[in-house]
């Protein structure tokens, strides 16, 4: 009877831990390889492993919601979900809306032609057709700096939907995460008459200082909180087990 009673004490105890088990609702774009994407019909990628080692991190569930880029935040300040970790940068017109952790991974962004188009700066894609992710920096760059420059700049609800266009002819590059188009374009075969032109691009003012992770304004705890687990996984080797599951080098850059 005890050994019964004891054992049965057990079983509310754990049952009780599940309870305080906090669900986080965590924003991804699923078109953005590999940082997140589809396999299997399961969200998998950088941002995927990481947002599950933060969730660890600080005892909750990451619970991944689907949301289109550009609804990214109209749908956070409309309460969908908790937070953003989708490779969103921070930068000064997305902090007039909604807040941001410290970075967890900064990576540049980089033009992509034909390899056979000899590429000396924006003014030299005049007339051609570059496709961007809408709602994206990279977006916000072409639009400043190539469009002045007669590039015509074709805005796409999903990157992906930016490589298929590419490969039916229709685009003649891209603007695009160095990283991101590395493995989701450029590595595969419909990538191979293309490359990486001119030098990898940091401008601040259109690309910000990283990517973080997005929360509403006033969400202060949970930010302090992801915060200090970012730190945490990133002194305690889970960071590196991640980065080196999908990348050559230290994705956290400068």
């Amino acid at each position: 009877m005890k050994k019964l009673l004891f054992t049965l004490a057990l079983c509310a105890v754990g049952t009780a831990t599940l309870a305080q088990v906090k669900d986080l609702r965590v924003a991804i774009d699923p078109t953005y390889e590999p940082f997140t994407y589809k396999l299997e019909g399961k969200p998998v990628g950088f941002d995927v492993d990481i947002a599950n080692a933060l969730c660890d991190q600080i005892k909750r569930r990451c619970v991944f919601v689907e949301q289109g880029w550009d609804s990214m935040i109209p749908g956070l300040m409309a309460r969908k979900y908790d937070v953003i970790i989708s490779s969103m940068s921070i930068t000064e017109d997305r902090l007039k809306q909604i807040d941001f952790t410290e970075k967890y991974y900064n990576t540049p962004s980089r033009v992509v032609t034909k390899k056979e188009l000899k590429y000396a700066g924006p003014a030299s894609l005049k007339g051609k057709k570059i496709g961007v992710l809408k709602a994206s920096t990279q977006e916000k760059y072409a639009i400043g700096e190539l469009k002045p420059m007669g590039v015509d700049v074709v805005s796409y609800e999903a990157q992906d939907q930016v490589y298929l266009d590419i490969k039916a002819g229709r685009l003649d590059g891209t603007v695009a995460d160095h990283v991101e188009v590395t493995g989701g374009f450029l590595s595969k075969p419909e990538g191979k008459d293309f490359e990486l032109k001119g030098d990898d691009l940091y401008i601040t003012k259109y690309f910000g200082t990283g990517a973080g992770i997005g929360l509403r304004k006033g969400q202060d705890p949970l930010k302090v909180e992801l915060s200090a687990a970012i730190k945490a996984i990133r002194g305690n080797g889970v960071y590196k087990k991640i980065n080196d599951k999908y990348f050559k080098f230290d994705v956290y850059g400068k």
